[in-house]
């Protein structure tokens, strides 16, 4: 049988225990040389400080101790040094054993998918403990923004953020907690909830904020490697780049509008098929961990239906949008990664009406009206030069010029972004950027379809002294139309309205 060192060790200990425990009568006694094995015993480290201490104060004790008493027998001293050996030997078995069950349940609570074992280990050693493949993440983002110039001219507004307002504002524009993992071989579940999520009214007064669920989908595994994929759920719409990017990870504050416009709030209900070779897949994932702001796993391609309301809205014309999207990241021989995308749908829209006053409530067709886009991305990922470019086109719905109907129209749109990102010695990040974006078109989701042109530049930098928390500050100058406006009292039409704002952000990954 093979012994342990570390199990001589710990039998050892026990015999000079259970030696000072017996009376000095016996020839047995404690000594010097005792005095000497205590100290070897700490040595090897079967013995801690405290442990030494306590067992040498005890051999001096009974080495001044003149009280008699009577020896046990030698049967009974091999008796209580088997009980201890037992003991000792029960103890490392149920160490060991614990070792073996966190090393085994580590392999799949990495929230990496494949996972690393095989289908047969994983149902015999989490059978019914589903729950122990979950991770939970999150982040929070607190921003302050500042209105530069005339105070007395209102109307400076950002679609996607309700914090850009005529005065200064402060508040959390994000609070998100997700889970997600594998559940089983076969079964991938996300969850993300926003505690800060806006509802109400979709300009910048009127609004509240709510507990909200951002993503609820699962993703079933259609083969062993699980480069096919069924996706159903709330989830985003694969459209574009922009949208589907983590604003966890987009240096900008705010999507561009000419994307963003496309599915506000970016997720929908509906269902997908996903599939990517499984080096895509890695590869996708890559650009991600090493700090490059990936927009994540949606596949090489992507095709699917969705409902085209809007995120937690029910289909309001029982006319589905139809989808396709494709991208491709490529690896040079240097390290650089390349991605090119391209994405369409195809739907029909039915926008929310409201009484403009003089004029009456707009109508528009009980289906709906064509709602169809086209757009194409091109990411040059920043090792340390980076460049971002995404352009949009179609028809969609829009409110006509005489407020009286809405139909759909051309709209054309989209955002250029280049950036530098310079990594420290202690691995600190600093990334200043730039980005043009221009949009003609209309906010599909806003009241009456309005029409929405923008034509704006932003400056900003983002400062990342450790990844659990981030600093970015950004410039914006441009002119864009106030959706939210009254158009009865601005005039024949929605106002555009030359804005200019400072926006200050303080994020916390966690």
């Amino acid at each position: 049988m093979r012994i342990t060192h570390s199990r001589i060790s710990r039998l050892l200990a026990a015999l000079a225990a259970a030696i000072i425990a017996l009376p000095p009568s016996l020839p047995i006694v404690a000594s010097p040389a005792m005095e000497k094995l205590f100290f070897i015993l700490k040595s090897k480290g079967s013995l801690n400080q405290d442990e030494y201490d306590m067992l040498v104060a005890a051999m001096r004790s009974d080495e001044k101790s003149k009280a008699p008493s009577s020896a046990p027998s030698s049967s009974s001293l091999e008796n209580r040094l088997a009980q201890t050996e037992s003991k000792v030997g029960s103890l490392e078995n149920v160490i060991s054993n614990t070792r073996g069950q966190v090393e085994e349940i580590s392999k799949i609570t990495d929230n990496t998918s494949p996972a690393t074992m095989s289908k047969a280990e994983i149902d015999v050693l989490l059978a019914d403990k589903w729950y122990e493949r979950l991770k939970l993440k999150g982040y929070v983002q607190t921003r302050l923004y500042s209105m530069i110039g005339d105070d007395d001219v209102p109307g400076g507004s950002v679609a996607s953020d309700p914090f850009v307002s005529d005065s200064m504002s402060m508040g959390i524009r994000r609070g998100r907690l997700t889970y997600s993992g594998d559940v089983s071989n076969h079964l991938y579940l996300y969850a993300q909830m926003d505690f800060f999520a806006q509802v109400g009214n979709s300009s910048n007064t009127g609004s509240t904020y709510a507990l909200q669920a951002r993503d609820m989908y699962a993703d079933i595994s259609l083969d062993p490697a699980r480069e096919f994929r069924a996706r159903i759920g709330l989830s985003k719409v694969p459209y574009g780049f922009v949208n589907l990017q983590s604003s966890q990870n987009r240096l900008a504050l705010e999507r561009a509008d000419a994307l963003n416009s496309a599915v506000e709030g970016e997720r929908d209900m509906g269902a997908y098929l996903i599939w990517a070779p499984y080096t895509i897949r890695e590869r996708f994932k890559n650009i991600v961990k090493m700090g490059l702001r990936g927009s994540g796993d949606y596949g090489l391609l992507n095709v699917g239906v969705y409902n085209g309301s809007g995120i937690n809205n029910n289909d309001n014309n029982g006319k589905m949008h139809y989808i396709a999207h494709a991208a491709y990241p490529f690896e040079f021989d240097n390290g650089q990664f390349l991605e090119i995308g391209a994405s369409f749908y195809t739907g029909q829209f039915r926008p929310g009406t409201a009484a403009i006053t003089g004029v009456g409530t707009p109508t528009v067709h009980p289906n709906g009206v064509l709602d169809q886009r086209t757009a194409v991305n091109v990411v040059l990922y920043p090792q340390p030069f980076g460049l971002e470019a995404e352009w949009t086109w179609g028809k969609g719905p829009q409110l006509s010029n005489n407020m009286t109907s809405i139909t759909s129209q051309s709209l054309e749109g989209g955002y250029i972004q280049a950036c530098y990102r310079h990594v420290f010695p202690n691995q600190s990040e600093l990334i200043p950027f730039v980005r043009l974006q221009q949009f003609d078109g209309a906010r599909k989701f806003a009241a009456n379809a309005p029409r929405n042109r923008v034509n704006e530049v932003a400056f900003g930098l983002r400062y990342v002294p450790y990844p659990e928390f981030e600093m970015t500050f950004m410039y914006s100058n441009g002119t864009r139309t106030n959706t939210g406006d009254n158009p009865a009292a601005a005039g024949p039409r929605y106002r555009d309205v030359n804005v200019s704002y400072i926006g200050l952000q303080a994020q916390i990954n966690f």
